[in-house]
């Protein structure tokens, strides 16, 4: 059966999710997959992340781990880059990690 044009790629889903998380927030890489629709797909969240087609626009140093650490290879600059962009918006990171209950989206 073929796709339908319309019908979004789960890549594309995970771009729309990451850009709902405002400045000032993350969200994990589990809560976005949830709220691109497969909660079970966090790696591929990863994955898509890594290939983010517009890091200007989609704020993908929003994204931490389950336990609030930051991404060991963010694909844009590394982790330092990373945590320079958070601390741009108020985020406290302190040994590569962010306050979840503080920062956490949830919305």
């Amino acid at each position: 059966m073929r796709k339908d044009i319309s019908e979004k790629s789960f890549y594309d889903k995970i771009y729309e999710a990451v850009m709902q998380i405002p400045a000032g927030c993350v969200a994990t890489y589990g809560q976005i997959a949830t709220m691109a629709g497969n909660g079970n797909a966090a790696r591929a969240v990863g994955n898509a992340l890594h290939r983010n087609p517009a890091p200007d626009v989609i704020p993908c140093f929003r994204i931490v781990n389950s336990k609030g650490r930051l991404a060991l290879q963010f694909a844009f600059g590394g982790t330092d880059a990373q945590k320079k962009l958070l601390e741009a918006e108020g985020v406290e990171v302190v040994d590569d990690c962010v306050d979840l209950e503080k920062y956490q989206y949830r919305g």
